[in-house]
């Protein structure tokens, strides 16, 4: 039986038909859904997605998980088998899923400038506004979540990566800290969250808090376009050999991405747990997904599965319990995800190297899975 909540359909599996489910071991989510139940209890509930899995559908499942205490692998795939049932997701445009990976990267900054510590990271400025379709201007697309409020109250377009870049922002205070590489914040802007490490050892973090609003667009695919690399072998670290080997274009290259981000510091107890992501919890390593949150929410768990990406689990087949707690620009359809790989340089490596085809199965808690059969 199968469910069509879109442009995409579900159907209906049996744990003991997931193959790769009885290997995996999910014990790592239970202090993520610890956390994720937190939240919902203390802050706003995550928007629900088009699919229809709302916050409340999944708090069964997440009291459970801070009252379950799994001793084993086994363990822990009964609880999700007690508490949930799996249904594959089947894009109408396309046979497979796809996965990419993300990281929090380590930049070298500094609290002041000067020649060689040039290029900042922002907060978000007091004239970005959040648009939505109540004050959205006429003549600006649906895609566009922010815009400048202007002197006169009214709602315009804001700076773009080249104009920021060409010191739109100047002056203003913005500035959290400075680092030696345009490269490198662009690429912190591109996961989303940073270390930022100080002359003196000390390290700080950052996080999104908003964009200038303009869409998104790949500088891999742009090169791409224009011969400059191969689709089949391109990569994160293809891309900044690329763009060391080129100097002189690395701001025409960046600034085809209009996209900009702003970011704000974020308290996290210990550099141990994982970055604050848009689920305002902290995301763990080879188990924290971004998904495509105008169709998912925030919370659920996916058994994702690819045959080709096999670097992250030693040779074997990537095939994991993962847990919804990020979105993205680029992460865009049903059966489109974005595997968090951790913190740093090995990180980085990690997820700069993966884009596989992968299928997708939703763990929906059982008192809403009848809805979807």
């Amino acid at each position: 039986m199968s469910a069509s909540p879109g442009p995409f359909h579900l159907e209906a599996l049996s744990f003991s038909g997931l193959e790769g489910w009885a290997e995996d071991d999910p014990s790592p989510l239970f202090p993520a859904l610890k956390d994720v139940l937190d939240h919902l209890q203390n802050a706003k509930p995550y928007r629900t997605g088009s699919l229809g899995v709302t916050a409340a559908d999944l708090l069964p499942l997440l009291g459970a998980a801070t009252e379950a205490a799994p001793r084993s692998a086994a363990e822990a795939r009964a609880f999700f088998e007690t508490h949930c049932q799996p249904f594959r997701i089947v894009p109408h445009a396309a046979a497979r899923g796809f996965v990419t990976g993300f990281y929090e990267p380590e930049v070298e900054v500094s609290a002041t400038p000067d020649a060689a510590w040039r290029y900042p990271f922002y907060r978000r400025p007091d004239d970005l506004v959040d648009v939505d379709d109540d004050n959205r201007p006429a003549e600006m697309d649906a895609d566009y979540r922010f815009g400048l409020k202007k002197p006169d109250g009214s709602i315009g377009f804001y700076a773009d990566r080249g104009e920021i870049d060409r010191g739109a922002l100047e002056g203003r205070g913005l500035e959290i800290a400075w680092a030696k590489s345009k490269v490198d914040v662009f690429f912190a802007h591109v996961q989303g969250a940073a270390r930022l490490v100080y002359p003196d050892g000390s390290v700080r973090r950052i996080t999104y808090s908003a964009k200038a609003g303009h869409p998104f667009s790949g500088i891999g695919r742009y090169l791409v376009d224009h011969g400059e690399l191969d689709l089949a072998t391109i990569s994160m670290q293809t891309i900044r050999a690329w763009l060391a080997e080129h100097p002189d274009r690395v701001d025409e290259i960046l600034w085809q991405n209009r996209s900009y981000i702003f970011f704000r510091e974020a308290e996290v107890e210990g550099l141990a747990k994982g970055p604050i992501a848009a689920a305002k919890v902290p995301l763990i390593a080879g188990r924290s997904l971004a998904v495509d949150r105008l169709i998912h929410t925030f919370g659920c768990p996916f058994f994702v599965s690819s045959q080709t990406l096999t670097h992250l689990d030693k040779g074997q087949p990537f095939r994991r319990l993962v847990l919804a707690l990020d979105t993205g620009t680029a992460i865009v359809g049903p059966a489109r995800g974005d595997i968090f790989t951790g913190s740093g340089f090995e990180a980085g490596n990690q997820a700069g190297t993966i884009r596989n085809a992968a299928d997708f199965v939703i763990l929906i808690p059982n008192g809403a899975a009848e809805r979807f059969r």
